[in-house]
């Protein structure tokens, strides 16, 4: 499921060569995921690894994490053991 989210958030990427010749991408409604490199193959590379990051800090801090086609991530607190 997880790699489901993460796949389905990279496919609404936006990319684009700023006037310095390099890759920009950024994920709409993903506030903070954005990457930039040499080519677009590292700046895809960066991204997913910006929102993996992105994703962890979410779960971590309770945040709420937005829904994309269908596909839900909830956190739920657990009892210890």
């Amino acid at each position: 499921m997880l790699s489901e989210y993460i796949q389905k958030a990279l496919e609404k990427a936006r990319y684009k060569v700023p006037d310095n010749g390099t890759w920009f991408a950024e994920i709409p409604d993903f506030e903070g995921v954005w990457a930039n490199a040499g080519t677009v193959e590292a700046c895809r590379h960066e991204l997913q690894e910006v929102l993996e990051e992105w994703l962890m800090l979410k779960i971590r801090d309770h945040d709420p994490i937005p829904g994309i086609e269908g596909i839900e991530i909830k956190i739920r607190e657990v009892a210890a053991a």
